[in-house]
C-alpha cells in the first residue's frame, strides 16, 4: 500500500468531547507512525446546523492536545480548498460523470410527497426504499435541483479494519441526494469525492456509519474509485456501560478539561487507551509510544466505556511525572489571587508538598489556599473530627500549648520539625490521629494538608507560632 494518508473530517456544529477526538486521534497516530500525512478537513455542507466558534474551538482543542494536521485549513496542501462548502466546482465534476453514466436523476419532489411515498410503505408493512419510488420521467438535472444517486442493489463483502469480514444483502443498497437544492453535497457524496480527490487511504469513523458502507461501496464503483481501507471504531458509551456517551453523561467539550488544568499528555494518553490496548497490562503511554504501538487490529470491537475517574488518574500519575520547574510553568493560570504576592522560590516548595496530591491544576486554590493567607479559625474541623470532638476544649489547649512550646525552639528544618513533633507523642503520651490533627487544623485551618513537618516548614515559624496562637485564643 502506498504511503497513508489519513484524515479528520468534522462538522462545525459544537464543541469537540471524547468521542470525535479520538476519531482524530486514531488516524493522527496512522499517519505517523508511518511516516505519512494526517489531514484536516472541514464538512461544513449542513450548514443549518453549523454553530458560530466551532471551528476556532476544533482549532484550539488540536493545537492544545499536539494534534498537528500536515494539510487542512491555515496548514494549505495541494489538494484543497479543504473545506467543504468551497469545493461545489469539485462535486460539479463528479456530478457529471454520474449524470453521463446514468446513475444521478433530478429529484423535485417535494417534502411532502417524499413523507406521503414514506407513509405508504409504512401503510403496506415495508422499509422505505427510494429506489422502489423512482419518479418515471424526471427531468433533466439543472443547478438547484436535488440530485439523487441511481443505485444498482447488490449483495456487498468487505472487510473493515477494526470490525472484521462483514457483509450486507442488496436491501442496504438504495438511492440517496447526492446534491442539495443549495448546490451543496450531502455527506454521503461529499466524503467518497473529497477522500478520492485527497488520496485518502483510511478512513477511520465512528460506528454509526458502518450500516451505510453498502450504499458507499455503490458509489465507489459507479464512480470507478478504489475504496479505501475503512475502519469503524465502536462508540464511547457512558459510565454505566448501557448507551452512548452524550451531553447529559458528561461528554464534556475537550477545552473544559484544559480549562480544569488536565495535561494533554494524559488527555491523549486516556483517549487512545478507550477502546485499544497493545496486548499488554501497560496503561501509560507517551505520544511516542502510542505512534510507535498503536494499532487498529488491536482497537476492541464493543463500546469503549466512558470512566472520568481513570482519567483523573492518569491525569494525576502525568503531573506526578513532571519536575518542579515543569509544573511551576504549566500552572501559571491557575494559581489564586492571594499567591501573586509570593515569590517562586516559595510557590515551587508548595507545588513540592502537593504533588503528590494534585489531580488537575485548578484544585489548587483547595489544597494551597492555607500557604497564602491566614484562615479564618473554623471550629467546626475540630468539632466534626472522630477523634479530636471526644476531648474536652481544655485537653485540646493543654496539648496544643505543650505543642506551642516544642515548636517554638525548633530552627524550622522538616527534619528538625519531625523529631519534636515525634518527641510530643511521648511526652503528652497521645496518639498521632491527635495531636498531629490538633497541629494541623491549628497550623492551617485545613481538612486536610500535606506531611505536617515539611507544611510547617514551609510556612515558617512566624506564621505557625502566630496561627497556633489563634487557635488557642479560640478554645
Amino acid at each position: 500500500m502506498s504511503t497513508p494518508r489519513t484524515r479528520y473530517a468534522p462538522s462545525p456544529t459544537g464543541f469537540q468531547h471524547v468521542g470525535n477526538i479520538r476519531s482524530a486521534l486514531f488516524p493522527y497516530l496512522i499517519a505517523k507512525q508511518s511516516g505519512g500525512k494526517f489531514i484536516l478537513r472541514i464538512e461544513d455542507t449542513d450548514q443549518t446546523r453549523e454553530v458560530a466558534g466551532a471551528i476556532e474551538s476544533l482549532h484550539d482543542t488540536l493545537n492544545w492536545l499536539g494534534i498537528e494536521w500536515d494539510e487542512g485549513p491555515d496548514n494549505g496542501g495541494p489538494f484543497g480548498p479543504y473545506t467543504q462548502s468551497e469545493r461545489k466546482a469539485v462535486y460539479f465534476k463528479w456530478v457529471e460523470k454520474l449524470l453521463a453514466s446514468g446513475r444521478a436523476y433530478a429529484d423535485i419532489r417535494t417534502p411532502e410527497e417524499l413523507t406521503a411515498l414514506r407513509d405508504e410503505a409504512k401503510a403496506a408493512k415495508k422499509p422505505f426504499l427510494a429506489r422502489d419510488y423512482r419518479p418515471h420521467n424526471p427531468p433533466e438535472w439543472l443547478p438547484g435541483m436535488p440530485l439523487r444517486f441511481l443505485s444498482e442493489p447488490k449483495a456487498y463483502q468487505w472487510h473493515d479494519a477494526v470490525m472484521g469480514d462483514l457483509s450486507a444483502g442488496e436491501e442496504a443498497v438504495d438511492d440517496f441526494i447526492l446534491l442539495k437544492s443549495d448546490g451543496l453535497p450531502t455527506y454521503n457524496f461529499a466524503h467518497i469525492v473529497d477522500d478520492a480527490e485527497m488520496e485518502i487511504t483510511h478512513v477511520i469513523r465512528g460506528l454509526e456509519y458502518i450500516a451505510s458502507v453498502p450504499k458507499y461501496l455503490n458509489l465507489y464503483e459507479a464512480l470507478n474509485l478504489e475504496v479505501p481501507v475503512l475502519a469503524h471504531v465502536p462508540h464511547i458509551m457512558a459510565e454505566d456501560g448501557k448507551r452512548k456517551l452524550s451531553k447529559r453523561d458528561g461528554a464534556k467539550s475537550i477545552l473544559d478539561y484544559r480549562d480544569q488544568g488536565y495535561m494533554p499528555e494524559a488527555m491523549l494518553n486516556f483517549l487512545a487507551s478507550m477502546g485499544w490496548n497493545d496486548g499488554t497490562e501497560q496503561e501509560i503511554f507517551s505520544r511516542d509510544e502510542l505512534i510507535e504501538k498503536f494499532s487498529l487490529e488491536r482497537v476492541q470491537r464493543s463500546g469503549a466505556r466512558f470512566d472520568e475517574q481513570r482519567l483523573l488518574w492518569m491525569n494525576g500519575y502525568w503531573i506526578r511525572s513532571l519536575d518542579i520547574d515543569s509544573i511551576y510553568t504549566r500552572c501559571q493560570d491557575f494559581w489564586q489571587a492571594n499567591a501573586q504576592a509570593h515569590d517562586e522560590a516559595y510557590k515551587k516548595q508548595v507545588l513540592k508538598l502537593v504533588q503528590e496530591r494534585l489531580k488537575y491544576f485548578a484544585e489548587l486554590p483547595e489544597l494551597t489556599n492555607f500557604f497564602f493567607e491566614d484562615l479564618p479559625v473554623n471550629p467546626e474541623l475540630i468539632s466534626t473530627n472522630k477523634q479530636l470532638k471526644k476531648l474536652e476544649q481544655t485537653e485540646l489547649k493543654s496539648l496544643l500549648e505543650h505543642a506551642r512550646i516544642a515548636i517554638s525552639e525548633s530552627d524550622f528544618t522538616a527534619d528538625d520539625l519531625t523529631n519534636r513533633l515525634n518527641a510530643l507523642l511521648e511526652t503528652t503520651g497521645q496518639k498521632p490521629g491527635i495531636l498531629f490533627s490538633l497541629i494541623r487544623i491549628a497550623t492551617t485551618q485545613a481538612p486536610f494538608s500535606p506531611p505536617l513537618a515539611q507544611t510547617m516548614a514551609v510556612l515558617g515559624k512566624d506564621t505557625v507560632i502566630r496561627r497556633i496562637d489563634s487557635q488557642l485564643a479560640v478554645l
